[in-house]
């Protein structure tokens, strides 16, 4: 199957199949900011313990505790503040050619109805342009989203989904990891896909996909 959707180009090769088979829930990525370390003792060497001692051992710490996953429901709406974003949201599927259709509108995200739904557990896909020959495009401003950064879905069984921001990635379009965006990694996650890189004028296309990965922090129930 090949999936792709004008600039958001992704393909996958073979027998690779991203949609099929559920697999155990397990603890997501962490959100602590990229590049952060444990703390260490003043003079910066790690801290050993005597293991002489006769106290016991503190215990250890208790698995984090997953939130519970989401009934299906369609997403209606998106909602990013740290990029003032807040949008509607439509869904697609895929052409005859088993090719993903592409968003007509270009100030509106879709979501790709053939995985799972936000909050379920899986890799729910979310795909909006970058920019447009009218200018800036719905996910125009998704590659500067960092760390921690929280997006909230609200689903049209009223019940509200929120998100953290786990990795902002870059791809070249060969090299797109269908797998990883689109097959479930044992969590709840959201994926929202975008153009990105160098714009190739003559094919008039951009040469990479923008990946925002994260993971699901909360469900809000509907009233």
């Amino acid at each position: 199957m090949v999936i792709a959707a004008g600039c958001l180009t992704v393909g996958l090769r073979g027998n690779e199949s991203p949609l099929s088979g559920p697999v155990a829930q397990r603890t997501p990525p962490s959100t602590t900011a990229a590049g952060s370390t444990p703390a260490v003792a003043g003079g910066g060497a790690p801290v050993v313990a005597d293991t002489s001692l006769s106290a016991s051992a503190p215990a250890p710490a208790p698995t984090p505790t997953l939130p519970a996953v989401a009934a299906r429901s369609a997403p209606v709406s998106l909602s990013i503040p740290a990029i003032d974003l807040v949008v509607s949201v439509s869904a697609l599927g895929l052409n005859p050619d088993r090719t993903v259709e592409v968003p007509t509108d270009f100030q509106e995200p879709c979501w790709f109805e053939l995985g799972p739904s936000p909050g379920q557990l899986g890799s729910a896909v979310i795909l909006g342009h970058v920019d447009s020959y009218e200018g800036p495009a719905v996910f125009f401003r998704l590659r500067s989203l960092q760390t921690g950064d929280e997006i909230e879905v609200s689903l049209a069984d009223g019940s509200v989904v929120r998100f953290a921001v786990t990795t902002v990635a870059t791809y070249p379009k060969e090299e797109f990891p269908a797998s990883q965006v689109y097959a479930s990694q044992g969590y709840s996650a959201l994926q929202l896909v975008t153009c990105g890189g160098a714009f190739d004028s003559d094919a008039r296309s951009y040469l990479s996909n923008v990946v925002v990965y994260t993971s699901l922090v909360a469900i809000t129930p509907a009233d």
